[in-house]
């Protein structure tokens, strides 16, 4: 995924993080400056749903504003299967069905990711 939220503030004409903070108050989303930079500065491993919600309202965008899928990188992909996108579609845009993976040394089948 590719976090979008200085795409999606500058559109707003927000230019730093302590603006973003101020656009942040006015919706009741009372993160420190800290949080707000970390944010604004490189791509969340996590975002919570309810401060997802807070960041889209203080933006007057959507999530979809903010998060890009991306095609994963072919090396990630196990021996013979194609790279796909989050949305579980191929470079070439079709769907593709989940593919159960094996543990190494267990023959029971994990639910696929």
């Amino acid at each position: 995924m590719k976090w979008n939220l200085r795409w999606a503030a500058a559109q707003r004409g927000i230019w730093r993080p302590s603006d973003l903070r101020k656009a942040f108050l006015e919706v009741g989303f009372d993160a420190s400056l800290s949080k707000v930079a970390a944010l604004w500065s490189g791509q969340p491993i996590s975002v919570r749903l309810d401060d997802l919600d807070r960041i889209c309202a203080a933006l007057q965008c959507t999530v979809g504003d903010l998060l890009e899928a991306e095609p994963l990188a072919d090396a990630a992909a196990p021996l013979g299967e194609p790279a796909r996108a989050a949305d579980g579609t191929t470079p070439a845009g079709e769907r593709m069905r989940p593919v159960p993976r094996r543990r190494a040394g267990h023959g029971r089948l994990l639910p696929p990711s």
